[in-house]
């Protein structure tokens, strides 16, 4: 190689990679200061108005004078908003640790979403699972609106009833599952006409954020996977790995009310994929009957209420408010603790 030889390909690729990695460790590390500086702001302040009056209008009064001062030294990004925000942001958290540990790891705009939560279960939730997630400020909004945190809390209290070792059991499948589930990405238009081919299309044409709403660990294995023995074939709507959960997870789309017919084929689907691609180091197979409606008598006297694999959960296809979900939520709660009901007292006679 000569002094006039163009620098290879593969140098050029690599000290771009070395730039790049080191531009994202220096912005990564400004970010985890200025959050750590707007919660030391935040204390700071908290501790100016507790030496100063305890009246309200101290405490604007210092807020107010803050943001002036603190504008025409350093310019903007100090609005009066913005410096009740560290304050609040303090308030969120008044301990350190959490700040350090969990808050530096996200950036500024994504902790302004999550200290908005008023349950602070929700918030501790979201904080920790957008760190480990890693969501962009979009997706931890869109989850926020959706109830994320809750219908996955509605999904964990069908099982109250199981032992200790039971709920061991289940505790993994239940943080993955959630009742119901939200598909307003696909755009599908009121009132919903499509058919189930149409919505598992449109579904797999957003895999995307499928698998986000999906949650965790979820990973694509095949549309309408078929799978038979030596006399017969079956086609199965979505069919999905979990390396977290390791086991295969099974969907069966159902534009209508969930019926009998519904649990006994998803249970023959999982017997099936158990039997003939469940590997060594496998779970059991999970099988998940998404319906936009559940008939109760149908989850009470089916093989539902007795299986740990098979479950059955309502979607929906546009986003719903925040009352209608609670409500729905709520309709899901009450229908799980009258089953549980009946159940102790079957068991008590």
């Amino acid at each position: 190689m000569n002094e006039f030889d163009a620098p290879s390909t593969s140098l050029i690729k690599d000290v771009v990679q070395i730039l790049q990695l080191a531009r994202q460790k220096v912005y990564s590390a400004v970010n985890s200061e200025m959050v750590i500086a707007y919660w030391k702001m935040g204390r700071r302040i908290v501790q100016e108005e507790q030496h100063g009056e305890q009246k309200a209008a101290y405490g604007e009064a210092i807020l107010k004078t803050l943001s002036i001062a603190l504008t025409t030294e350093l310019g903007k990004g100090f609005s009066y908003a913005n410096i009740r925000n560290f304050r609040q942001f303090y308030l969120t958290y008044p301990d350190e640790a959490i700040c350090y540990a969990v808050c530096s790891k996200l950036s500024w705009s994504h902790n302004r979403l999550i200290m908005r939560i008023e349950s602070p279960e929700a918030r501790a939730y979201y904080l920790n699972e957008c760190a480990d997630q890693m969501w962009s400020t979009r997706t931890l909004e869109r989850n926020i609106n959706s109830s994320y945190y809750q219908r996955l809390l509605s999904s964990q209290k069908q099982n109250t009833h199981l032992t200790n070792n039971e709920k061991s059991e289940m505790l993994s499948a239940n943080e993955f599952i959630k009742d119901p589930y939200v598909f307003e990405f696909l755009n599908i238009p009121e009132p919903i006409s499509a058919l189930e081919q149409d919505i598992e299309k449109a579904l797999i044409g957003n895999l995307q954020q499928f698998l986000l709403e999906l949650g965790k660990g979820f990973s694509f294995v095949g549309r309408q996977f078929r799978i038979g023995t030596e006399t017969s074939h079956f086609y199965i709507d979505l069919v999905f790995y979990n390396y977290l959960l390791k086991c295969f997870v099974l969907f069966d789309l159902k534009t209508g009310k969930l019926t009998h017919q519904d649990t006994g084929q998803m249970d023959m689907y999982i017997r099936m994929f158990d039997d003939l691609k469940k590997q060594d180091d496998d779970n059991p197979t999970i099988g998940i009957i998404l319906c936009t409606e559940k008939d109760e008598t149908v989850v009470k006297y089916s093989i539902l209420s007795d299986s740990k694999q098979l479950f059955a959960t309502k979607y929906m296809l546009y986003l719903p408010t925040e009352d209608e979900l609670i409500a729905e939520i709520e309709r899901e709660k009450r229908a799980i603790e009258t089953q549980l009901l009946t159940s102790s007292q079957k068991s008590g006679t």
